[in-house]
């Protein structure tokens, strides 16, 4: 192994353990929290770390930033300046589509309550909803949404896709969010798929929730604020409609927040791309990465420089 060029932290002594040796590179631990070590290249945040976090890097030299997430809403109001920021897409996007199909079958084959009955030792034969036949609105285009696309088309249902533009690709249409309202009507099934920037904040509103099939499901494995909490704890409260939540606005969601109680909501807790799948490609990104500074290549994934 080559004399190291560049010094990289990671946030603790596992990761650094998986991804050494790279030739030309020395893994240092940091985690953001704490005096760093001189001379870092890059530093590779906390998984689900705070946004504030990224203030403990001015001063330090540092000129680029690998999140191991994919969303970096946020992230330019605390960047430092000239910093490269990546995020880690390729990272989560299987994971979180696998979450995005188990929560719509978790929802639509009555699991909750099948899960509720076992606990109480009570057979609880019932008919809930299939997804086959059904119709599946994914709105957000990017790696998540094309993910849960493809992971939806064998369950012999119609996927009608939203994208902020309308376009045609290998899949056939593309349609654009401003068709939501013509679309939202006959859709059995809402995937929320989408970045969190000011045009999606909220987006799920009350006009948007009113505008949906009475029964339908929706699914957010976006970013929670994409969803007027407010607004859907009213409209499942009264019937309209049901939701599998991975986020949730606020998070944590406090203990006495009436989501947790309201019908016809199922919540995980922020796990989709949290797999055993995600350290292997995490690591892959980070050698990657390395390799690229080492050579004085363009880094992978870049959303921000300042």
């Amino acid at each position: 192994m080559t004399k190291a060029q560049i010094t990289i932290s990671v946030p603790d002594e596992s990761m650094r353990l998986r991804l050494a040796p790279v030739d030309g590179v020395s893994f240092e631990v940091w985690d953001l929290h704490s005096v760093p070590p001189a001379g870092i290249t890059m530093a590779v945040m906390p998984y689900m770390a705070p946004i504030s976090t990224l203030r403990a890097i001015t001063g330090t030299g540092i000129s680029m930033v690998q999140s191991q997430s994919i969303g970096y809403d946020g992230v330019a109001d605390v960047l430092p300046a000239r910093i490269t920021f990546c995020n880690a897409a390729g990272v989560h996007e299987s994971s979180t589509a696998e979450l995005a199909v188990a929560l719509t079958l978790a929802s639509l084959r009555g699991i909750p309550a099948f899960a509720q009955a076992q606990s109480e030792r009570h057979w609880a034969h019932a008919r809930f909803d299939a997804l086959a036949d059904k119709r599946v609105l994914v709105i957000g285009q990017g790696g998540i949404g094309l993910a849960a696309s493809a992971r939806f088309r064998p369950f012999e249902v119609e996927v009608i896709r939203v994208a902020t533009t309308a376009r045609t690709d290998e899949h056939g249409a593309v349609h654009a969010v401003s068709e939501l309202a013509d679309l939202l009507p006959a859709a059995d099934v809402v995937l929320l798929a989408v970045p969190l920037t000011a045009a999606t904040t909220r987006l799920v509103n009350d006009d948007f929730l009113a505008a949906m099939k009475p029964g339908a499901l929706l699914v957010n494995v976006s970013r929670g604020a994409v969803v007027d909490t407010d607004a859907l704890v009213a409209h499942a409260r009264a019937g309209r409609v049901r939701a599998a939540l991975d986020v949730t606005d606020p998070e944590p969601l406090p203990t006495e927040h009436p989501l947790w109680t309201t019908p016809g909501i199922l919540i995980t807790p922020h796990v989709g791309g949290d797999s055993t799948a995600m350290a292997p490609r995490v690591d892959r990104l980070i050698r990657d990465q390395a390799a690229r500074l080492v050579r004085g290549d363009e880094p992978l994934n870049v959303v921000l420089r300042t």
